[in-house]
């Protein structure tokens, strides 16, 4: 194997958390939202519960706290708030654009975004991050899917897309719902792990499934290129 050979069939890119700095913004908003229904969650404890995971399927969880079963005109003002706090101040992961650069020099176009978030979200802050270019067209939604992440529906969905067999293809994720999704498609998984209140420990994405954590966006091209190490 050359330096140029890549070990896998596709390269899959969560978005939020993994490309754009998100988390930090959208889990700000719904924190706010949740206080003014009389749950007071703590900062971590939002984290902990939500990143990750599509906010229709945890209503269980703010009706235990709450008492209030959130429907779609709740969603729809969530979405509302969360996309006018995002257009002010998103901005990528540092180096999320050379590493996915280099991944479409390397790859093609076997790469693609999957997210569990709603495509109306992930297709502005791609846009915002000045990625869309790169990704086209190869956008999933896990809320298109019957069941989104840590389902493995929308990374099969992508794969099949692609043409690829999932077991081949490589997810670049940073939370357990994600690793999670992405091992239960039968993929390799890479946790991606930087400093910061929003992201998960490298030690709980190992726990997930990840075979590989990184914690440098700039280390991802060697990685998709030749055996990792999990840190």
């Amino acid at each position: 194997m050359t330096s140029s050979t890549p070990r896998f069939s596709a390269v899959l890119f969560d978005c939020d958390g993994v490309l754009v700095d998100s988390e930090p913004i959208t889990n700000g908003v719904l924190r706010t939202m949740l206080i003014g229904l009389g749950w007071g969650i703590s900062e971590r404890d939002c984290i902990d519960l939500f990143v990750g995971r599509a906010l229709r399927d945890e209503w269980a969880v703010i009706q235990e706290h709450t008492g209030f079963r959130i429907d779609d005109a709740w969603l729809a003002s969530f979405r509302g708030r969360r996309d006018a706090a995002l257009r002010s101040g998103l901005v990528p992961i540092p180096g999320a654009e050379e590493a996915v650069r280099a991944v479409a020099t390397l790859m093609g176009d076997r790469f693609a975004c999957v997210t569990g978030a709603d495509r109306g979200k992930v297709e502005m802050q791609l846009k915002i991050a000045g990625l869309d270019g790169y990704f086209g067209s190869r956008v999933f939604s896990g809320m298109e899917m019957p069941r989104s992440k840590p389902a493995p529906d929308v990374y099969l969905a992508a794969a099949a897309d692609l043409g690829i067999d999932p077991a081949a293809a490589v997810v670049i994720e940073d939370s357990v719902a994600g690793v999670t999704a992405g091992v239960a498609a039968g993929a390799t998984v890479f946790g991606f792990a930087p400093s910061g209140p929003t992201h998960t420990a490298p030690e709980v994405l190992r726990a997930a499934g990840a075979g590989v954590v990184f914690t440098d966006m700039a280390e991802l091209p060697d990685l998709i290129r030749t055996p990792g190490r999990a840190k």
